[in-house]
């Protein structure tokens, strides 16, 4: 197991206040290297800071012709022009309303014959990038990072994983019925995140209070994936202030 490092956080007022800031750093990695390697996250919270992205590149202040993007996770079974698949997400949010390059883009491949070949395949294509700059991660409530739900390895690579029953209901919002949730994914591992150079990770709501708590100040552990990301040397969590409730004054 890695060193133990102090993940820096970045406290404000709420969702707009986070996505803002989320944004900027996103930003600022772009103009400091237009052919950046970005990992993207997809769900409900970086939906404001990826509209925020189409804003600057619409007024001309920001380009991703250059980038290249690969994102965390992909359902099984859903095809790319299902409406709730990732791909469909990052479609309709970001990469058709922004300056993107379709080749630069990448998503784990759910629909795949072989998923165990596909996962292989995907950090192949992750290692001929470079590498990725900067990953965005979102927060589960029970702690998962990508897909990479409790029980989930250090050493864990692009793989099929069973989402909890608690992951199926969060995002059963979603779909029609919660018997149309996938109950897989293919999603890259802890050891694919950590390797990334810069993580920043965005938690907002009070849903997200003891999920931040356990991951910032509990013990490195499988049951809280989120908490590998204290081996990292260069990692920032942005939370509002309903996201951080718990941290006290030590935050």
């Amino acid at each position: 197991m890695g060193g133990i490092n102090v993940i820096e956080l970045e406290i404000v007022a709420d969702h707009e206040s986070a996505s803002a800031r989320v944004a900027g750093c996103i930003v600022e990695q772009v103009r400091r290297e237009p052919a950046s390697v970005l990992g993207l996250a997809t769900g409900g919270t970086p939906e404001r800071t990826y509209e925020l992205l189409v804003e600057k590149v619409r007024a001309g202040h920001l380009s991703f012709s250059q980038a290249t993007t690969f994102n965390l996770d992909e359902y099984v079974g859903l095809q790319p022009a299902h409406p709730q698949s990732y791909h469909a997400y990052m479609r309709s949010r970001l990469f058709g309303e922004a300056d993107f390059d379709s080749k630069r883009t990448h998503l784990p491949d759910g629909t795949a014959d072989d998923l165990a070949k596909a996962g292989e395949q995907y950090e192949a294509l992750i290692a001929d990038a470079g590498g990725i700059d900067l990953q965005l991660l979102g927060l589960g409530a029970n702690g998962h990072i990508g897909f990479n739900e409790p029980g989930a390895t250090e050493d864990s690579r692009t793989r099929v994983v069973d989402l909890t029953e608690e992951t199926i209901a969060a995002n059963a919002r979603f779909f029609e019925a919660r018997d149309d949730v996938p109950r897989r994914a293919l999603t890259m591992g802890i050891a694919t995140i950590l390797e990334a150079r810069e993580i920043v990770l965005i938690a907002t709501g009070e849903s997200k209070a003891e999920a931040v708590e356990r991951a910032v100040r509990g013990p490195v552990a499988s049951q809280m994936p989120a908490s590998f990301l204290q081996q990292h040397p260069n990692v920032t969590f942005v939370l509002d202030e309903a996201a951080a409730s718990l941290l006290g004054s030590r935050a």
